[in-house]
Protein backbone atom coordinates (compact mmCIF):
# COMPACT_ATOMS: atom_id res chain seq x y z
CA UNK A 1 0.00 0.00 0.00
CA UNK A 2 2.89 2.35 0.82
CA UNK A 3 4.59 1.62 -2.47
CA UNK A 4 1.42 2.45 -4.46
CA UNK A 5 1.23 5.83 -2.66
CA UNK A 6 4.81 6.70 -3.60
CA UNK A 7 4.24 5.81 -7.27
CA UNK A 8 1.05 7.85 -7.34
CA UNK A 9 2.85 10.89 -5.91
CA UNK A 10 5.66 10.54 -8.46
CA UNK A 11 3.20 10.24 -11.33
CA UNK A 12 1.39 13.34 -10.14
CA UNK A 13 4.64 15.29 -9.99
CA UNK A 14 5.64 14.20 -13.51
CA UNK A 15 2.19 15.12 -14.82
CA UNK A 16 2.37 18.50 -13.15
CA UNK A 17 5.83 19.09 -14.67
CA UNK A 18 4.54 18.28 -18.14
CA UNK A 19 1.56 20.57 -17.93
CA UNK A 20 2.61 23.48 -15.75
CA UNK A 21 6.19 24.33 -16.90
CA UNK A 22 6.46 25.92 -20.40
CA UNK A 23 9.42 24.91 -22.64
CA UNK A 24 12.26 27.41 -22.94
CA UNK A 25 11.93 29.77 -25.91
CA UNK A 26 13.89 28.77 -29.03
CA UNK A 27 14.85 32.42 -29.73
CA UNK A 28 15.42 34.83 -26.82
CA UNK A 29 12.79 37.53 -26.96
CA UNK A 30 13.60 41.22 -26.79
CA UNK A 31 11.01 43.65 -25.54
CA UNK A 32 9.69 45.85 -28.35
CA UNK A 33 11.23 43.73 -31.18
CA UNK A 34 9.23 41.59 -33.58
CA UNK A 35 11.05 38.94 -35.59
CA UNK A 36 10.04 39.18 -39.28
CA UNK A 37 11.19 37.23 -42.32
CA UNK A 38 14.12 38.75 -44.21
CA UNK A 39 12.91 40.77 -47.20
CA UNK A 40 13.89 39.43 -50.59
CA UNK A 41 16.57 41.55 -52.18
CA UNK A 42 15.80 43.48 -55.35
CA UNK A 43 18.37 41.88 -57.63
CA UNK A 44 19.09 41.70 -61.36
CA UNK A 45 21.41 39.09 -62.85
CA UNK A 46 23.22 39.93 -66.09
CA UNK A 47 24.69 37.13 -68.20
CA UNK A 48 27.95 38.04 -69.95
CA UNK A 49 30.60 36.39 -72.13
CA UNK A 50 33.34 37.13 -69.62
CA UNK A 51 34.08 39.11 -66.47
CA UNK A 52 37.86 38.82 -66.31
CA UNK A 53 40.13 41.81 -65.73
CA UNK A 54 42.00 44.03 -65.90
CA UNK A 55 39.54 46.75 -65.15
CA UNK A 56 41.50 49.95 -65.85
CA UNK A 57 39.31 51.82 -68.36
CA UNK A 58 42.27 53.97 -69.46
CA UNK A 59 44.40 51.17 -70.92
CA UNK A 60 43.97 49.47 -74.27
CA UNK A 61 44.81 46.18 -72.58
CA UNK A 62 41.69 46.33 -70.39
CA UNK A 63 39.06 47.34 -72.94
CA UNK A 64 36.00 45.12 -72.57
CA UNK A 65 32.28 45.17 -71.93
CA UNK A 66 32.74 44.45 -68.23
CA UNK A 67 35.42 47.15 -67.82
CA UNK A 68 33.08 49.75 -69.32
CA UNK A 69 30.28 48.58 -67.02
CA UNK A 70 32.29 48.60 -63.80
CA UNK A 71 33.84 52.00 -64.54
CA UNK A 72 30.39 53.52 -65.02
CA UNK A 73 29.13 52.14 -61.70
CA UNK A 74 32.19 52.44 -59.46
CA UNK A 75 34.32 55.38 -60.60
CA UNK A 76 33.61 59.14 -60.55
CA UNK A 77 33.63 61.23 -63.73
CA UNK A 78 33.59 64.92 -64.53
CA UNK A 79 31.25 64.36 -67.47
CA UNK A 80 29.00 61.56 -68.66
CA UNK A 81 27.64 60.95 -72.14
CA UNK A 82 24.07 62.09 -72.70
CA UNK A 83 21.50 60.26 -74.80
CA UNK A 84 22.35 62.35 -77.87
CA UNK A 85 26.07 61.62 -77.49
CA UNK A 86 26.96 65.04 -76.08
CA UNK A 87 28.92 65.42 -72.81
CA UNK A 88 26.86 66.18 -69.69
CA UNK A 89 28.26 67.59 -66.46
CA UNK A 90 28.10 64.91 -63.78
CA UNK A 91 26.53 66.65 -60.80
CA UNK A 92 27.31 63.66 -58.59
CA UNK A 93 30.94 64.85 -58.62
CA UNK A 94 31.00 68.45 -59.78
CA UNK A 95 29.35 71.71 -58.87
CA UNK A 96 30.68 73.31 -62.05
CA UNK A 97 33.29 73.03 -64.81
CA UNK A 98 34.06 75.88 -67.18
CA UNK A 99 36.77 77.64 -69.17
CA UNK A 100 37.92 80.45 -66.89
CA UNK A 101 40.82 81.83 -68.94
CA UNK A 102 41.64 82.04 -72.63
CA UNK A 103 45.35 82.82 -72.18
CA UNK A 104 46.58 80.50 -70.88
CA UNK A 105 43.66 78.25 -71.71
CA UNK A 106 42.37 77.17 -68.29
CA UNK A 107 39.49 74.98 -67.19
CA UNK A 108 38.34 75.19 -63.57
CA UNK A 109 36.53 72.28 -61.93
CA UNK A 110 34.68 72.78 -58.64
CA UNK A 111 34.12 69.46 -56.86
CA UNK A 112 31.40 68.66 -54.38
CA UNK A 113 32.60 68.76 -50.78
CA UNK A 114 30.89 65.46 -49.99
CA UNK A 115 32.37 63.53 -52.94
CA UNK A 116 34.65 60.89 -51.45
CA UNK A 117 36.10 57.45 -52.01
CA UNK A 118 34.74 54.44 -50.17
CA UNK A 119 37.62 54.64 -47.67
CA UNK A 120 36.49 58.21 -46.81
CA UNK A 121 39.37 59.94 -48.61
CA UNK A 122 38.06 62.92 -50.61
CA UNK A 123 37.88 62.86 -54.39
CA UNK A 124 40.23 65.77 -55.01
CA UNK A 125 42.91 67.38 -57.14
CA UNK A 126 45.45 64.62 -56.60
CA UNK A 127 43.18 62.26 -58.53
CA UNK A 128 43.25 64.66 -61.49
CA UNK A 129 47.05 65.00 -61.30
CA UNK A 130 47.60 61.25 -61.10
CA UNK A 131 45.44 60.51 -64.15
CA UNK A 132 47.03 63.36 -66.16
CA UNK A 133 50.58 62.21 -65.46
CA UNK A 134 49.87 58.58 -66.25
CA UNK A 135 47.97 59.35 -69.46
CA UNK A 136 50.78 61.63 -70.57
CA UNK A 137 53.67 59.27 -69.89
CA UNK A 138 52.46 55.66 -70.06
CA UNK A 139 52.38 53.62 -73.29
CA UNK A 140 49.25 51.75 -74.29
CA UNK A 141 46.72 54.22 -72.90
CA UNK A 142 43.46 55.24 -74.58
CA UNK A 143 43.41 58.54 -76.49
CA UNK A 144 46.14 60.41 -74.57
CA UNK A 145 46.43 63.36 -76.98
CA UNK A 146 44.16 65.68 -74.97
CA UNK A 147 46.01 65.01 -71.71
CA UNK A 148 49.29 65.82 -73.44
CA UNK A 149 48.08 69.37 -74.06
CA UNK A 150 47.97 69.99 -70.30
CA UNK A 151 50.83 72.09 -68.92
CA UNK A 152 49.92 72.15 -65.25
CA UNK A 153 47.26 71.36 -62.66
CA UNK A 154 46.86 73.46 -59.53
CA UNK A 155 44.32 73.36 -56.73
CA UNK A 156 42.87 75.28 -53.83
CA UNK A 157 40.25 74.92 -51.13
CA UNK A 158 41.60 71.58 -49.99
CA UNK A 159 41.83 70.15 -53.48
CA UNK A 160 38.15 70.72 -54.19
CA UNK A 161 38.80 73.46 -56.78
CA UNK A 162 41.02 72.19 -59.61
CA UNK A 163 42.54 74.43 -62.28
CA UNK A 164 43.84 72.71 -65.41
CA UNK A 165 46.12 74.82 -67.62
CA UNK A 166 46.57 73.83 -71.27
CA UNK A 167 49.36 74.73 -73.68
CA UNK A 168 46.77 75.63 -76.33
CA UNK A 169 42.98 75.74 -76.61
CA UNK A 170 41.35 72.33 -76.41
CA UNK A 171 37.65 72.23 -77.28
CA UNK A 172 37.47 68.52 -76.40
CA UNK A 173 38.32 69.10 -72.72
CA UNK A 174 34.99 67.63 -71.59
CA UNK A 175 36.25 64.18 -72.65
CA UNK A 176 39.03 64.34 -70.02
CA UNK A 177 39.01 63.16 -66.40
CA UNK A 178 36.31 60.58 -66.83
CA UNK A 179 36.67 57.52 -64.62
CA UNK A 180 39.00 59.07 -62.07
CA UNK A 181 41.16 56.65 -60.08
CA UNK A 182 42.02 56.74 -56.35
CA UNK A 183 45.47 58.32 -56.52
CA UNK A 184 46.11 58.00 -52.79
CA UNK A 185 46.01 54.21 -53.11
CA UNK A 186 47.53 53.67 -56.55
CA UNK A 187 50.39 56.15 -56.96
CA UNK A 188 52.77 54.18 -54.72
CA UNK A 189 51.18 50.76 -55.06
CA UNK A 190 53.33 47.73 -56.02
CA UNK A 191 53.35 47.12 -59.74
CA UNK A 192 52.69 50.74 -60.62
CA UNK A 193 50.35 51.72 -63.42
CA UNK A 194 50.49 48.29 -65.03
CA UNK A 195 48.92 46.72 -61.96
CA UNK A 196 46.29 49.41 -61.37
CA UNK A 197 42.86 47.77 -61.20
CA UNK A 198 44.37 44.55 -62.55
CA UNK A 199 41.98 42.34 -60.58
CA UNK A 200 40.17 44.54 -58.06
CA UNK A 201 39.07 48.03 -57.07
CA UNK A 202 40.96 49.30 -54.00
CA UNK A 203 38.33 52.03 -53.53
CA UNK A 204 35.20 53.16 -55.32
CA UNK A 205 33.13 56.33 -55.52
CA UNK A 206 29.87 55.43 -57.21
CA UNK A 207 26.34 54.23 -56.47
CA UNK A 208 27.48 50.61 -56.20
CA UNK A 209 30.29 48.88 -54.31
CA UNK A 210 31.99 45.55 -54.96
CA UNK A 211 30.86 42.77 -52.66
CA UNK A 212 32.45 39.88 -54.59
CA UNK A 213 34.79 39.83 -57.55
CA UNK A 214 35.49 36.17 -58.25
CA UNK A 215 37.14 35.69 -61.63
CA UNK A 216 37.67 31.91 -61.32
CA UNK A 217 33.95 31.38 -60.59
CA UNK A 218 32.98 33.97 -63.16
CA UNK A 219 30.86 36.18 -60.93
CA UNK A 220 30.91 39.80 -59.80
CA UNK A 221 28.39 40.94 -57.19
CA UNK A 222 27.77 44.65 -56.75
CA UNK A 223 25.68 46.00 -53.91
CA UNK A 224 24.20 49.40 -53.20
CA UNK A 225 26.93 51.55 -51.66
CA UNK A 226 26.09 52.98 -48.26
CA UNK A 227 28.90 55.52 -48.70
CA UNK A 228 27.51 57.11 -51.85
CA UNK A 229 26.46 60.66 -51.12
CA UNK A 230 23.65 60.94 -53.66
CA UNK A 231 20.33 59.15 -54.12
CA UNK A 232 20.86 55.36 -53.84
CA UNK A 233 20.07 53.02 -56.73
CA UNK A 234 16.77 51.16 -56.76
CA UNK A 235 18.49 47.77 -56.85
CA UNK A 236 19.93 46.16 -53.74
CA UNK A 237 22.24 43.97 -55.77
CA UNK A 238 23.52 43.60 -59.32
CA UNK A 239 25.14 40.32 -60.36
CA UNK A 240 27.35 39.93 -63.44
CA UNK A 241 27.66 36.26 -64.32
CA UNK A 242 29.91 34.60 -66.89
CA UNK A 243 28.64 31.76 -69.05
CA UNK A 244 28.93 30.57 -72.62
CA UNK A 245 26.28 31.94 -74.92
CA UNK A 246 24.19 28.75 -74.97
CA UNK A 247 24.03 28.64 -71.16
CA UNK A 248 23.24 32.34 -70.91
CA UNK A 249 20.31 31.97 -73.30
CA UNK A 250 19.10 28.98 -71.29
CA UNK A 251 19.35 31.10 -68.10
CA UNK A 252 17.12 33.69 -69.76
CA UNK A 253 14.66 30.93 -70.63
CA UNK A 254 14.50 29.71 -67.01
CA UNK A 255 14.50 33.24 -65.58
CA UNK A 256 17.78 32.76 -63.69
CA UNK A 257 19.15 35.71 -65.69
CA UNK A 258 16.98 38.74 -66.35
CA UNK A 259 19.43 40.50 -68.69
CA UNK A 260 22.13 39.32 -71.09
CA UNK A 261 24.88 41.33 -72.76
CA UNK A 262 26.70 39.23 -75.36
CA UNK A 263 29.02 39.58 -78.33
CA UNK A 264 26.60 37.29 -80.07
CA UNK A 265 27.50 35.17 -83.07
CA UNK A 266 25.08 34.00 -85.75
CA UNK A 267 24.00 30.95 -83.71
CA UNK A 268 23.29 32.95 -80.55
CA UNK A 269 21.40 35.57 -82.54
CA UNK A 270 19.21 32.84 -84.04
CA UNK A 271 18.66 31.17 -80.65
CA UNK A 272 17.56 34.47 -79.11
CA UNK A 273 15.12 35.01 -81.96
CA UNK A 274 13.70 31.53 -81.29
CA UNK A 275 13.43 32.26 -77.56
CA UNK A 276 11.52 35.44 -78.33
CA UNK A 277 8.73 33.34 -79.88
CA UNK A 278 7.88 31.82 -76.49
CA UNK A 279 9.32 34.31 -73.98
CA UNK A 280 8.55 38.03 -73.91
CA UNK A 281 11.84 39.86 -74.30
CA UNK A 282 13.43 42.81 -76.04
CA UNK A 283 16.81 42.86 -77.77
CA UNK A 284 18.90 45.66 -79.21
CA UNK A 285 22.38 45.98 -80.72
CA UNK A 286 24.76 48.06 -78.59
CA UNK A 287 27.83 49.32 -80.50
CA UNK A 288 30.99 49.59 -78.40
CA UNK A 289 33.51 52.46 -78.78
CA UNK A 290 35.94 49.98 -80.29
CA UNK A 291 36.97 49.34 -83.90
CA UNK A 292 39.03 46.27 -84.82
CA UNK A 293 41.96 47.38 -86.96
CA UNK A 294 45.15 46.02 -88.47
CA UNK A 295 48.20 48.24 -87.99
CA UNK A 296 50.99 47.83 -90.54
CA UNK A 297 53.79 49.22 -88.43
CA UNK A 298 56.41 51.50 -90.03
CA UNK A 299 58.24 51.11 -86.71
CA UNK A 300 59.24 47.62 -87.88
CA UNK A 301 62.20 47.53 -90.32
CA UNK A 302 60.36 45.02 -92.51
CA UNK A 303 57.37 47.38 -92.90
CA UNK A 304 59.13 50.71 -93.33
CA UNK A 305 58.68 50.61 -97.11
CA UNK A 306 55.21 51.81 -98.08
CA UNK A 307 55.32 49.45 -101.08
CA UNK A 308 55.62 46.47 -98.75
CA UNK A 309 52.80 47.73 -96.53
CA UNK A 310 50.55 48.31 -99.53
CA UNK A 311 51.33 44.90 -101.01
CA UNK A 312 50.56 43.09 -97.78
CA UNK A 313 47.34 45.05 -97.29
CA UNK A 314 46.23 44.33 -100.87
CA UNK A 315 46.88 40.60 -100.43
CA UNK A 316 44.30 40.42 -97.66
CA UNK A 317 40.66 39.48 -98.18
CA UNK A 318 39.01 42.09 -95.96
CA UNK A 319 35.51 40.63 -96.32
CA UNK A 320 36.76 37.27 -95.07
CA UNK A 321 38.46 38.93 -92.08
CA UNK A 322 35.25 40.74 -91.18
CA UNK A 323 33.20 37.53 -91.47
CA UNK A 324 35.64 35.65 -89.26
CA UNK A 325 35.95 38.39 -86.64
CA UNK A 326 32.27 39.32 -86.43
CA UNK A 327 31.14 35.67 -86.52
CA UNK A 328 28.21 36.92 -88.60
CA UNK A 329 26.82 38.64 -85.52
CA UNK A 330 25.71 42.26 -85.04
CA UNK A 331 29.21 43.62 -85.75
CA UNK A 332 28.94 42.38 -89.33
CA UNK A 333 26.67 45.35 -90.12
CA UNK A 334 29.14 47.85 -88.65
CA UNK A 335 31.89 47.72 -91.27
CA UNK A 336 34.43 50.44 -90.60
CA UNK A 337 35.22 52.08 -93.93
CA UNK A 338 36.91 55.16 -92.44
CA UNK A 339 40.12 55.62 -90.49
CA UNK A 340 38.98 57.71 -87.50
CA UNK A 341 35.24 57.96 -86.80
CA UNK A 342 33.47 54.66 -85.97
CA UNK A 343 30.42 53.63 -88.04
CA UNK A 344 27.79 54.23 -85.32
CA UNK A 345 28.96 57.76 -84.47
CA UNK A 346 27.46 60.89 -86.05
CA UNK A 347 29.84 62.32 -88.64
CA UNK A 348 30.93 58.92 -89.94
CA UNK A 349 31.55 58.97 -93.69
CA UNK A 350 33.09 56.05 -95.62
CA UNK A 351 36.41 57.10 -97.15
CA UNK A 352 38.00 53.79 -98.09
CA UNK A 353 39.23 53.85 -101.72
CA UNK A 354 39.42 50.83 -104.03
CA UNK A 355 42.61 48.79 -103.82
CA UNK A 356 45.43 50.20 -105.90
CA UNK A 357 48.65 48.45 -106.84
CA UNK A 358 49.44 44.86 -107.78
CA UNK A 359 50.97 43.10 -104.74
CA UNK A 360 53.46 41.06 -106.78
CA UNK A 361 54.66 44.10 -108.64
CA UNK A 362 55.01 46.15 -105.45
CA UNK A 363 56.99 43.43 -103.68
CA UNK A 364 59.21 43.03 -106.72
CA UNK A 365 59.89 46.77 -106.73
CA UNK A 366 60.83 46.48 -103.05
CA UNK A 367 63.48 43.88 -103.91
CA UNK A 368 61.61 40.65 -103.23
CA UNK A 369 61.41 37.65 -105.55
CA UNK A 370 59.21 34.58 -105.52
CA UNK A 371 60.02 31.27 -107.17
CA UNK A 372 57.09 29.60 -108.85
CA UNK A 373 54.81 28.40 -106.10
CA UNK A 374 57.35 29.26 -103.41
CA UNK A 375 57.86 31.89 -100.73
CA UNK A 376 58.68 35.54 -101.19
CA UNK A 377 62.33 36.26 -100.33
CA UNK A 378 64.98 38.95 -100.54
CA UNK A 379 68.73 38.44 -100.66
CA UNK A 380 68.24 34.74 -100.03
CA UNK A 381 66.18 35.27 -96.87
CA UNK A 382 62.46 34.40 -96.78
CA UNK A 383 59.98 37.16 -96.08
CA UNK A 384 58.75 36.46 -92.54
CA UNK A 385 56.26 38.65 -90.73
CA UNK A 386 55.12 38.69 -87.10
CA UNK A 387 51.47 39.38 -86.31
CA UNK A 388 50.56 40.28 -82.72
CA UNK A 389 47.22 40.16 -80.93
CA UNK A 390 46.28 40.39 -77.23
CA UNK A 391 46.16 36.87 -75.80
CA UNK A 392 42.69 35.56 -75.01
CA UNK A 393 40.91 38.66 -76.33
CA UNK A 394 38.39 38.22 -79.12
CA UNK A 395 37.90 38.96 -81.92
CA UNK A 396 41.58 39.96 -82.16
CA UNK A 397 43.13 36.49 -81.92
CA UNK A 398 40.69 35.06 -84.48
CA UNK A 399 41.44 37.86 -86.95
CA UNK A 400 45.21 37.45 -86.45
CA UNK A 401 45.00 33.74 -87.23
CA UNK A 402 42.95 34.44 -90.35
CA UNK A 403 45.51 37.02 -91.52
CA UNK A 404 48.24 34.41 -91.05
CA UNK A 405 46.31 31.93 -93.16
CA UNK A 406 45.67 34.39 -95.99
CA UNK A 407 49.26 35.64 -96.21
CA UNK A 408 50.70 32.13 -95.97
CA UNK A 409 48.65 31.13 -99.02
CA UNK A 410 50.15 34.16 -100.80
CA UNK A 411 53.75 33.10 -100.19
CA UNK A 412 54.55 35.11 -97.05
CA UNK A 413 55.66 33.24 -93.95
CA UNK A 414 53.82 34.50 -90.88
CA UNK A 415 53.88 33.72 -87.18
CA UNK A 416 51.18 34.81 -84.75
CA UNK A 417 52.36 36.22 -81.44
CA UNK A 418 49.75 36.30 -78.68
CA UNK A 419 51.08 37.90 -75.52
CA UNK A 420 49.39 39.14 -72.39
CA UNK A 421 47.58 42.40 -73.19
CA UNK A 422 49.58 44.53 -70.76
CA UNK A 423 52.86 43.34 -72.25
CA UNK A 424 51.63 43.78 -75.82
CA UNK A 425 50.49 47.38 -75.46
CA UNK A 426 52.97 48.62 -72.86
CA UNK A 427 56.06 46.85 -74.22
CA UNK A 428 55.87 45.00 -77.53
CA UNK A 429 54.13 47.83 -79.39
CA UNK A 430 55.91 50.66 -77.60
CA UNK A 431 59.03 52.39 -78.88
CA UNK A 432 60.87 51.04 -75.83
CA UNK A 433 60.22 47.39 -76.71
CA UNK A 434 63.05 45.14 -75.53
CA UNK A 435 62.18 42.34 -77.96
CA UNK A 436 64.60 41.57 -80.78
CA UNK A 437 61.66 40.45 -82.87
CA UNK A 438 59.61 43.53 -83.82
CA UNK A 439 55.90 43.28 -84.50
CA UNK A 440 55.07 43.90 -88.15
CA UNK A 441 51.27 43.77 -88.00
CA UNK A 442 49.18 44.36 -84.89
CA UNK A 443 45.52 43.40 -84.55
CA UNK A 444 44.32 45.88 -81.93
CA UNK A 445 41.38 48.11 -80.97
CA UNK A 446 40.99 51.75 -81.85
CA UNK A 447 38.90 53.26 -79.04
CA UNK A 448 36.85 56.47 -79.17
CA UNK A 449 36.41 58.05 -75.72
CA UNK A 450 34.29 60.92 -77.01
CA UNK A 451 36.66 63.28 -78.83
CA UNK A 452 37.43 61.93 -82.30
CA UNK A 453 40.08 64.62 -82.82
CA UNK A 454 41.95 63.05 -79.90
CA UNK A 455 41.54 59.63 -81.54
CA UNK A 456 43.12 61.03 -84.71
CA UNK A 457 46.06 62.61 -82.87
CA UNK A 458 46.59 59.62 -80.58
CA UNK A 459 46.50 57.02 -83.37
CA UNK A 460 48.27 58.78 -86.21
CA UNK A 461 49.96 61.88 -84.76
CA UNK A 462 53.70 62.31 -84.32
CA UNK A 463 55.14 61.95 -80.84
CA UNK A 464 55.32 65.29 -78.97
CA UNK A 465 58.69 66.35 -77.61
CA UNK A 466 58.94 66.31 -73.79
CA UNK A 467 59.39 69.68 -72.14
CA UNK A 468 62.85 70.49 -70.78
CA UNK A 469 64.20 67.01 -71.39
CA UNK A 470 61.51 65.38 -69.22
CA UNK A 471 60.09 61.89 -69.43
CA UNK A 472 59.86 60.75 -73.08
CA UNK A 473 56.31 60.63 -74.41
CA UNK A 474 55.42 57.29 -76.06
CA UNK A 475 54.83 57.13 -79.79
CA UNK A 476 51.59 55.78 -81.23
CA UNK A 477 51.21 52.02 -81.58
CA UNK A 478 52.31 51.87 -85.23
CA UNK A 479 55.18 54.33 -84.97
CA UNK A 480 53.67 56.29 -87.87
CA UNK A 481 54.56 59.96 -88.28
CA UNK A 482 53.95 62.06 -91.39
CA UNK A 483 55.11 65.64 -91.05
CA UNK A 484 53.08 66.64 -94.11
CA UNK A 485 49.78 66.12 -92.24
CA UNK A 486 50.93 66.68 -88.65
CA UNK A 487 50.04 70.43 -88.68
CA UNK A 488 46.47 69.57 -89.75
CA UNK A 489 46.19 66.94 -86.99
CA UNK A 490 47.29 69.49 -84.40
CA UNK A 491 44.88 72.10 -85.77
CA UNK A 492 41.99 69.64 -85.53
CA UNK A 493 42.91 68.81 -81.93
CA UNK A 494 43.01 72.47 -80.88
CA UNK A 495 39.86 73.41 -82.80
CA UNK A 496 41.54 75.66 -85.35
CA UNK A 497 40.17 73.41 -88.09
CA UNK A 498 36.90 71.46 -88.00
CA UNK A 499 37.53 67.74 -87.71
CA UNK A 500 35.40 67.02 -90.77
CA UNK A 501 37.54 69.38 -92.85
CA UNK A 502 40.76 67.98 -91.43
CA UNK A 503 39.73 64.43 -92.28
CA UNK A 504 39.20 65.38 -95.93
CA UNK A 505 42.91 66.11 -96.05
CA UNK A 506 44.20 63.40 -93.72
CA UNK A 507 42.21 60.27 -94.56
CA UNK A 508 43.43 60.00 -98.20
CA UNK A 509 47.01 60.20 -96.90
CA UNK A 510 46.39 57.49 -94.31
CA UNK A 511 44.91 55.16 -96.92
CA UNK A 512 47.80 55.88 -99.31
CA UNK A 513 50.37 55.21 -96.59
CA UNK A 514 48.76 51.81 -95.80
CA UNK A 515 49.30 52.13 -92.07
CA UNK A 516 45.89 50.96 -90.87
CA UNK A 517 43.14 48.72 -92.19
CA UNK A 518 39.98 49.17 -90.10
CA UNK A 519 37.62 46.21 -90.21
CA UNK A 520 34.48 46.60 -88.08
CA UNK A 521 33.08 48.13 -84.92
CA UNK A 522 32.57 45.70 -82.05
CA UNK A 523 28.96 45.42 -80.88
CA UNK A 524 27.12 43.59 -78.10
CA UNK A 525 23.57 42.29 -78.13
CA UNK A 526 21.46 43.37 -75.16
CA UNK A 527 18.57 41.03 -74.24
CA UNK A 528 16.10 42.04 -71.52
CA UNK A 529 13.23 40.16 -69.87
CA UNK A 530 10.13 42.12 -68.74
CA UNK A 531 10.90 41.77 -65.02
CA UNK A 532 14.05 43.89 -65.48
CA UNK A 533 12.64 47.41 -65.60
CA UNK A 534 14.33 50.54 -67.02
CA UNK A 535 17.07 48.56 -68.76
CA UNK A 536 18.11 50.34 -71.96
CA UNK A 537 21.08 50.41 -74.33
CA UNK A 538 22.36 53.49 -72.52
CA UNK A 539 23.99 56.55 -74.02
CA UNK A 540 26.31 56.02 -77.02
CA UNK A 541 29.46 54.14 -75.98
CA UNK A 542 28.48 54.32 -72.28
CA UNK A 543 26.99 50.83 -72.28
CA UNK A 544 23.71 49.52 -70.85
CA UNK A 545 24.99 49.22 -67.29
CA UNK A 546 25.63 52.96 -67.16
CA UNK A 547 21.88 53.23 -66.43
CA UNK A 548 21.81 50.48 -63.77
CA UNK A 549 21.25 53.09 -61.08
CA UNK A 550 17.62 53.31 -62.22
CA UNK A 551 17.08 49.60 -62.87
CA UNK A 552 14.68 47.63 -60.74
CA UNK A 553 13.17 44.18 -60.76
CA UNK A 554 9.46 43.49 -60.79
CA UNK A 555 8.64 39.81 -60.83
CA UNK A 556 5.26 38.87 -62.33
Amino acid sequence: MGTRKVLAVLAALVLAGCTATPPPPLVPSTPGMTVVPKEKQNEVVVGMDDIKGGYNPHTLASQSTVTTALAALLLPSTFRTDADGSPRLDLDLLVSAEVTSADPYTVTYTLRRDASWSDSAPVAAEDFVYLWQRMREEPGVVDPAGYRLIDDITSREGGKVVEVVFSKPYPGWRSLFRNLLPAHLLKDAPGGWGAALADSFPATAGPFAVRTLDQPRGEIILERSDRFWEAPPALDRLVLRRANQHDTIEALNTGDDQVALLRADAIATKDIAELAKTTPLTSVVVPRPEVVQLLFRPASPRMQDVRVRTAVLNLLDRDDLIDAGSRSGPSENLRADAQVIPPSKPGYTPTMPPKSGDPAQLLTQAGYTRPEGGQWEREGKPMELTIAAPAGIEPYVTVANRVQRQLSLSGIAVRVLTTQPNQLFAQDLSDTAASNEPVDIAVVPQVDTGDSAAVLASTFGCRPSPDDGGTPIPANLSGFCDQSVQPVIEQALSGQVLLADALKTIEPVLWQQAVSLPLFQVADLLVVLPEAVNVTAGAPFAGPLSTARTWRREDP
